[in-house]
């Protein structure tokens, strides 16, 4: 077997089923899950309907680059929310979702050589970052990002001396679990960075049209790169319509940016036999013509956030985020899987430790005594946990 494997840590859900073992939650209580980032609103029917009515595609090998109309789709898309102009052909592919794509793409870009490369990234993070690096044959860098820091990457923390061998970079914004949005100085930044010691750079932008004032939509890091003069050489973007169009079982996302890196991308993908079926295809086109849905998706998150977080106050201690469908919350105590813990078995609530999302970096783990709370569920039932939450901190104090 690849012994890189054996670098790998579990999963943070396969931890949460660790830390619940042997754990009976209290029978009085339903059981509400909002630990995972996993969308519950419904799938709107024009998406369903068009997929099930291109199942015929399923008799043919789709290509990997994908169809023509999707990728026009698509950069269509990114003209009218970036204000950027992207060719079809040379600066778009559609993946099978970010999580895929954000993984594979490390293992096309990253050239081990004989020195170990480095891949920076975030800290807390969505762990593909970090699977992606050590399967890659590289080593991650961790960015802690506090409230001190105000949830920011602070890269005057790094060592000079590691720029030499970084060559990847993540960025996610807006991030998770934090909900903070990049900055035009932030990317400015960023792309500094990036031209001085030719890192590559992957702008994980899945939560990007979660938010909540609808005349602001997050920056990204296209509009950025256009408002500060820049072209795309080594940027490269993932998005997805999982949480966008509440279709995460689509599997269907995208990668847009430098067309050397698409080039390249492409080719790999091409033996890694990641294509995505014609169904999805069509059902994709819909779903990124259409923004309406998209609209409504906001407007029931933002309704469970107007609901949620007045009763959460003072029983727990958070900022609002600024985008994203997560509350990062310190736990009283400073303990948090021992909190998420003894909620499970007293309310029936599960949320994430959030130092399950992290590492200790700097001699800090920065998800510890915090928890990610997924406002991912029905109204209803985000109030009841809210409730729930309030009630069982109040039995702790």
């Amino acid at each position: 077997m690849n012994p890189r494997l054996r670098q790998l840590q579990p999963y943070p859900f396969q931890k949460l089923r660790e830390l619940f073992a042997g754990v009976t939650p209290n029978p009085a209580y339903t059981a509400i899950n909002l630990s995972i980032g996993e969308p519950k609103h419904a799938t709107p029917e024009f998406i369903r309907q068009t997929l099930t009515e291109h199942l015929g595609g399923l008799a043919h090998y789709p290509v990997t680059q994908g169809s023509e109309e999707l990728r026009a789709a698509i950069a269509g898309w990114c003209a009218a929310r970036y204000g950027v102009t992207l060719d079809p052909a040379t600066q778009v592919l559609p993946v099978n979702g970010s999580r895929e794509a954000l993984f594979a793409f490390a293992q096309a870009v990253i050239d081990p050589g004989r020195h170990v490369k480095r891949v920076l990234s975030p800290n807390p993070f969505y762990q593909i970052y970090e699977g992606a690096a050590l399967l890659a044959g590289a080593k991650p860098y961790f960015l802690n990002t506090l409230p001190e820091n105000g949830y920011r990457m602070e890269f005057d923390a790094v060592p000079e001396d590691l720029w030499e061998s970084a060559q990847l970079l993540y960025v996610c914004s807006p991030g998770n679990p934090t909900g903070k949005v990049m900055s035009l100085d932030d990317w400015r930044t960023v792309f500094e960075l990036a031209d001085r010691h030719g890192l590559v750079v992957a702008a994980d932008e899945c939560y990007s049209e979660i938010y909540f004032d609808e005349a602001a939509p997050p920056l990204g890091a296209l509009t950025a790169a256009r408002m500060l003069d820049r072209d795309l050489s080594r940027l490269v973007v993932f998005n997805s319509l999982s949480k966008r169009s509440n279709v995460p079982g689509l599997r269907s996302g995208f990668v847009a940016g430098d067309a050397a890196l698409i080039k390249d991308f492409l080719l790999y993908r091409t033996y890694h036999g990641s294509a995505m079926n014609p169904a999805a295809q069509a059902a994709s086109v819909a779903a990124w013509r259409d923004e309406a849905h998209v609209a409504e998706n906001r407007r029931l998150y933002r309704e469970k956030f107007a609901a949620v977080m007045p009763i959460l106050r003072g029983a727990l201690e958070f900022d609002a985020p600024d985008a994203a469908f997560y509350l990062w919350a310190r736990v009283p105590g400073g303990d948090d899987a021992a909190f998420t813990r003894e909620l499970y078995r007293d309310r029936h609530v599960t949320v994430l430790p959030g130092s399950f999302l992290a590492r200790e970096a700097g001699g800090v783990n920065p998800g510890r005594g915090f928890v990610r709370v997924a406002l991912v569920d029905g109204l209803e039932a985000c109030v009841e946990a809210a409730r729930r939450i309030v009630d069982f901190c109040g039995d702790r104090s």
